[in-house]
């Protein structure tokens, strides 16, 4: 059950006035679907290079990003050459990550196929079912570059698209829960944690982005 998690979390922000304004509120289907190719593919590399950095740094950089990158519209960035992702090398307005520019151009190669596929990449998320988001993650990290670990569902969290993370808190409460007994690290424990959101989002009607951070919340 749910509910002694939510005493808690409800006990350290002192009452539900003090919780509900720390609870994310994910994007409608609709909306989500709404949103270009290009503003996914902007905030996916986004999330890429924040990964081990300053967020605030990275944000402040983006303006270039953006210019570099042809507005990270997907087909205009598929076509970019070695050569212009090596000159991206030498420009002093961006982060210079070797990898992580040539993910951009691998990105937008995958989110172009998503989008060709099922009329936009954000009518595919939009459309992927709630009981799934694990599958989600490995969809995420299979097809795209540099979206392992938390990083795929911190870009969902970024768009709008409902997903908990297994942040140190929320494991440490999945634990204490005994719906795992370690960080979820095998496919068959993230199920697992699945199938207890699936479970607590039954009971209570909450999207599992609260759920997460509720959950968090009663242990740290």
């Amino acid at each position: 059950m749910f509910a002694p998690i939510l005493e808690k979390a409800l006990a350290r922000a002192g009452g539900g006035d003090g919780l509900e304004p720390l609870l994310p509120t994910p994007r409608p289907a609709a909306e989500l679907a709404a949103v270009s190719d290009d503003r996914y593919l902007s905030d996916m590399c986004r999330r890429v290079f924040r990964a081990g950095l300053r967020h605030g740094m990275v944000d402040g950089k983006w303006p270039a990003f953006e210019e570099a990158f042809h507005g990270f519209m997907p087909g205009r960035v598929t076509l970019m050459d070695d050569e212009e992702l090596e000159a991206c090398m030498a420009n002093a307005a961006l982060i210079r990550h070797w990898a992580k520019i040539r993910s951009v151009r691998a990105n937008a190669a995958a989110m172009r196929a998503v989008g060709e596929a099922h009329g936009g990449f954000g009518r595919w998320l939009a459309d992927w079912p709630a009981d799934d988001t694990v599958g989600l993650w490995e969809r995420l990290a299979r097809d795209f570059s540099q979206l392992g670990g938390n990083s795929g569902p911190y870009f969902l969290r970024m768009v709008g698209k409902d997903t908990f993370v297994l942040t140190g808190d929320v494991v440490r409460g999945l634990v204490d829960n005994g719906i795992v007994g370690k960080k979820p690290a095998s496919r068959g424990d993230r199920r697992t944690v699945q199938a207890a959101f699936n479970a607590w989002s039954a009971e209570t009607g909450r999207p599992q982005c609260q759920l997460s951070r509720i959950l968090a919340l009663s242990v740290g």
